[in-house]
């Protein structure tokens, strides 16, 4: 932006000023213009642009040096330099003046001009490289899609992010790798010397968005060493007095991710000022160049990616889970990473309570994990010092630093790509389970994680009713699938349902069949079952159940709620979507204070949750759910097998049954998925 807006010329003496590379000045002609001129004529130096807006004929260029243009008629004569001098007054232009009927100039207006370029430049065309871009102007707005503009920042999720103070000034080290998750900013300046020792730069952003990044410049020392010039509580930095041409990187990195209070868009400036002549007066604000990033999202990944690595808790009580998904990974070719949990937590926070996500920038995308805690400190989290080298970790706390079940992350979850009513979302939809309607015994998403996920735009969320469920996250009725064979005009993915009525249907045709004395969980010991509330019923008991019907019925009817959420919101058809035999029963909430104790009844799974599905591409672990032995075979295996293994997936039902419904939590708790990021990238979308 420049602030000399427009030159008065003068027949006296030449006009002398100094000209910003890109910026248009108005010339006021008419002014100076000698008494009974009519018309003028506008030469200039070859690094000089001349353009002349007529009212009448639009916009004329310097090739039209030579026409004798009116005076009496309304235009706008701007000039704009190409390239920065190499002298003082090194470029000109001349106004002539003519009378009525002549061909020779009566009077000559000279104007000397010094170019001086100052350009603060990004990646603004989202290819890894700073370019000085064309538009000057575009460069301060930030436009989503595949034609649009706009730098990007990462956000710093490193464990470790400590500077030292030496000499009144923070420093901190970076290796080579550490320099690749900064986003570059140059700082251009050239013209002649003698009048760039006359000007000062200054390099600022706003007090609230000093927050939100830092800026890094490098010791001229040192290669890995940096100095923090802008950051928390310090928005500007002046640069040092100008004796010649400058080129200098600066480096930054954002802070925070998108949230409810904070959009996601900082903003940079650098301030050319003119010193006064006397070095007393105020200075002169000359030009100032501004370019504003983007904070990258955090983006979360469908279980329909591939899996990278599998993070599993290694605590004795687990045992025969672990080893049956480490054979699972294995088979899907990822690795298995151990995390070692405090007993008394029994590895219930790996997916209750964290999410691996990716953020992107065209020049480095990042994996983290998400942590919403469910303990005060951070020395509690094992996960932390567990995770492979270069994933990041990001704390979000609620804002009272309470997390009740329903908050978690684990009450997320993730669509694959879809395409609804003409609108694409590249990236999925994410899932969050809520109450849907206030009361007294209602629980929600916490409001700041529900900012933060709102706030990311690229992942639009869709809110489903999961407060029906005792754990309340959505995973305990539905689950998404990759297919192996893509068909053209058909989903890539199936989306798995829990279906009391299909359960009911199974066990009928058994029982008709003549198996109405299997019983449901006749491999698990009596003392197994009695610690958890379970009986070992045959087919003919459940059947004739009515109050398990009533409460199943119910159930049903929540899952059929959501069913239509999601057939509207991620454009799906009955045939995208495959029901699974599962058995819910009610059960008040009994792991919290008796004082918070209601008559409010939650659905729990009956038998374990065949919904609670490890993905690994095309191998998927599940949850072994001890059903009707017929014929030497579970019917609820059986079952699974004819719905599952027609789409090319190989069915692992893992024998773990006190993982399932004991203190240690839900299946899938026990294990945490890493998975290839996708293939779009978000900056190319339009939310």
């Amino acid at each position: 932006m420049s602030f000399q807006s427009i030159i008065h010329l003068s027949l006296d003496s030449p006009v002398h000023s100094t000209c910003m590379l890109g910026m248009e000045i108005c010339l006021d002609l008419s002014g100076c213009a000698p008494q009974k001129c009519e018309s003028f004529t506008i030469a200039s130096s070859p690094g000089v642009l001349v353009d002349i807006y007529n009212v009448a004929s639009g916009k004329v260029t310097q090739e039209a040096a030579l026409t004798q243009w009116p005076l009496s008629h309304p235009m706008d004569v701007l000039v704009k330099m190409t390239s920065p001098s190499s002298d003082v007054n090194g470029d000109k232009v001349l106004v002539s003046y003519f009378l009525p009927h002549e061909d020779v100039p009566v009077a000559t207006a000279i104007l000397y001009l010094t170019g001086i370029e100052v350009s603060l430049d990004v990646d603004i065309y989202r290819n890894g490289d700073v370019e000085m871009a064309n538009d000057k102007q575009a460069k301060k707005n930030w436009v989503w899609g595949p034609d649009g503009w706009g730098a990007i920042l990462l956000v710093n999720c490193a464990l470790t992010n400590r500077g030292q103070i030496k000499d009144g000034k923070i420093t901190k080290v970076f290796s080579a790798e550490d320099i690749r998750n900064l986003s570059p900013m140059v700082l251009r300046v050239q013209g002649p010397s003698c009048i760039l020792k006359k000007h000062r730069l200054l390099l600022h952003t706003s007090k609230e968005e000093s927050d939100k990044a830092r800026v890094y410049r490098p010791q001229k020392d040192s290669s890995s060493t940096f100095e923090l010039v802008l950051g928390p509580g310090q928005h500007a930095y002046a640069l040092g007095p100008l004796e010649s041409d400058l080129k200098e990187t600066f480096y930054v990195e954002a802070l925070q991710f998108p949230s409810g209070s904070f959009p996601g868009l900082i903003s940079y400036s650098v301030s050319l000022v003119e010193e006064s002549k006397d070095g007393i007066g105020p200075q002169i604000l000359v030009y100032k160049d501004t370019v504003v990033f983007r904070v990258a999202p955090c983006i979360f990944t469908p279980s329909t990616q591939m899996p990278l690595e599998m993070y599993v808790c290694r605590e004795l009580q687990v045992q025969g889970f672990v080893n049956a998904v480490t054979e699972l990974s294995e088979r899907s070719n990822s690795q298995v990473a151990s995390v070692y949990e405090d007993p008394n937590r029994l590895g219930r926070w790996l997916q209750d309570e964290m999410a691996f996500c990716y953020t992107q920038a065209p020049h480095k995308t990042t994996a983290l994990v998400l942590d919403t805690p469910r303990v005060t400190k951070l020395e509690d989290f094992p996960m932390r010092y567990s995770l492979s080298p270069g994933i990041g970790y990001v704390t979000l706390n609620t804002l009272d630093h309470t997390v009740a079940s329903i908050d978690s992350i684990g009450n997320l979850m993730v669509s694959p790509p879809v395409k609804v009513k003409g609108k694409e979302y590249p990236l999925g939809r994410i899932l969050i389970g809520s109450s849907f309607y206030p009361s007294k015994d209602g629980r929600d998403m916490s409001k700041a994680l529900r900012d933060f996920l709102y706030a990311q735009q690229v992942q639009a969320p869709v809110e489903l009713f999961s407060d029906w469920l005792m754990i309340g996250h959505i995973y305990e009725f539905m689950c998404f699938i990759p297919t192996q064979f893509k068909v053209e005009g058909k989903k890539d993915f199936r989306l798995l349902l829990a279906s009391p009525s299909t359960c009911y249907k199974l066990f009928t045709e058994k029982q008709k069949q003549g198996y109405g004395d299997a019983a449901l969980f006749g491999e698990i010991r009596k003392e197994q079952l009695l610690s958890n509330g379970r009986e070992a019923l045959t087919i003919n008991q459940l059947l004739a159940d009515e109050n398990m019907k009533k409460q199943n019925d119910y159930v049903e009817r929540c899952i059929d709620l959501n069913r239509a959420i999601l057939k509207r919101e991620l454009g799906l058809a009955e045939k995208d979507i495959i029901d699974i035999p599962q058995l819910f029963c009610l059960e008040q909430i009994v792991n919290v204070p008796s004082n918070e104790l209601t008559g409010k009844l939650y659905a729990r799974p009956y038998f374990p949750n065949l919904l609670q599905i490890i993905v690994m591409g095309q191998n998927l672990g599940i949850p072994k759910p001890f059903g009707p032995q017929i014929n030497g075979a579970c019917c609820l295996e059986e079952k699974i097998y004819e719905l599952l293994e027609p789409l090319g997936f190989q069915c692992t039902f893992i024998n773990d049954f006190d993982c399932y419904l004991t203190e240690i939590g839900d299946f899938c708790s026990c294990a945490n998925i890493r998975r290839v990021p996708f293939a779009f990238k978000w900056w190319k979308m339009v939310p």
